[in-house]
């Protein structure tokens, strides 16, 4: 008999075509996400369980699902799921590593380079009607990105693809890095990065890139103080996750001329609440959550995530096992 699966959301049809294929699938088709109680009662019989990162799979979640063998998360982090009580029980998680990482390095280079040359106040200037003159000396004026230096923060796969974006612009490389790894080696010897602590590459970076997990130590990594560090005349973007950086702080050094700019994917609370400070600051370009936002990307992490939900329902170890201890259980 099939396993039966619940999938939090309508992932793209080349994946979906996959799992219904296989077994026997209840979609959310619902715009909005399900709640706890949607999924602990639409998932309550079954083995699998598709989930996005807005889905909070916690310990209660996890001990209310008794059949539940395998969680596949349609998204590369992980922070929503409970790893540790799912290791428990013996429960599979997995992720989509690897596939979205050009796509938000793209995105993350596209927040870099609109919020130094304002591209979103200019764009509401002419849209606005507010163009008089047809050329100004000192009308909107940004800063060079060529040249400049750009750190990151965090050399995983993304990281090392903002700093192979940036020789091209022939900046200077600064990045932190918790380990070395065939990356930071690569990054050093291939693209002439130099690794420092954190408080340096703010001190120094006209471009800082976030780019690291989070965890209980990289939660307000980017804080008050460590704002105040960085050049008045600095650009900060964020695509990785929003606690990395102090939402109010931000505000604050935004607004006082801490730094001149910032591009930000990820917020604090995803939708960002319509009353947010940020959503009145001219000084910063904000998009909602689409670092992977790609056709290419999310049907191949669709593709990525199907398939590790099967393999973990066949009794076969999943490619991108996130929990190894629940596999040697």
């Amino acid at each position: 008999m099939p396993s039966r699966v619940f999938v939090t959301r309508e992932i793209p049809e080349v994946g979906l075509d996959i799992i219904r294929s296989n077994c026997n699938a209840t979609v959310w088709e619902n715009e909005m996400p399900p709640s706890r109680e949607d999924i602990i009662s639409l998932a309550q019989d079954c083995e699998g369980l598709v989930t996005l990162l807005s889905d909070q799979i916690d310990a209660e979640v996890i001990e209310r699902l008794p059949r539940l063998r395998v969680i596949a998360q349609y998204a590369v982090g992980y922070d929503n799921i409970d790893i540790a009580a799912a290791t428990r029980r013996g429960i599979l998680v997995t992720n989509t590593p690897g596939v979205l990482t050009e796509t938000t390095a793209d995105l993350a280079w596209s927040l870099l380079m609109a919020a130094s040359r304002r591209v979103v106040e200019a764009d509401a200037y002419v849209r606005e009607r507010r163009w008089r003159v047809a050329w100004g000396p000192k009308m909107l004026l940004g800063r060079d990105i060529f040249g400049a230096t750009l750190g990151i923060v965090g050399m995983g796969r993304i990281g090392f693809a903002m700093a192979r974006r940036a020789t091209g612009f022939q900046m200077r490389v600064l990045y932190t890095s918790r380990s070395e790894t065939d990356l930071t080696r690569r990054a050093e010897e291939e693209l002439g990065a130099t690794r420092v602590d954190i408080d340096t590459l703010l001190e120094q970076s006209d471009f800082v890139s976030l780019h690291t997990p989070l965890t209980e130590e990289t939660r307000h990594l980017i804080n008050r103080n460590r704002l105040k560090k960085m050049k008045p005349t600095a650009v900060l973007i964020n695509t990785a996750r929003g606690p990395v950086v102090d939402e109010e702080a931000l505000v604050d050094a935004l607004e006082n001329g801490w730094i001149r700019a910032a591009g930000l994917d990820v917020f604090t609370k995803e939708p960002l609440p319509a009353d947010s400070p940020l959503t009145r600051l001219p000084n910063v370009v904000l998009a909602p959550h689409i670092g992977s936002a790609s056709v290419e990307t999310r049907d191949r992490m669709a593709v990525i995530c199907a398939e590790n939900l099967l393999a973990g329902l066949q009794g076969r170890r999943p490619r991108d096992l996130v929990n190894e201890g629940a596999w040697k259980a």
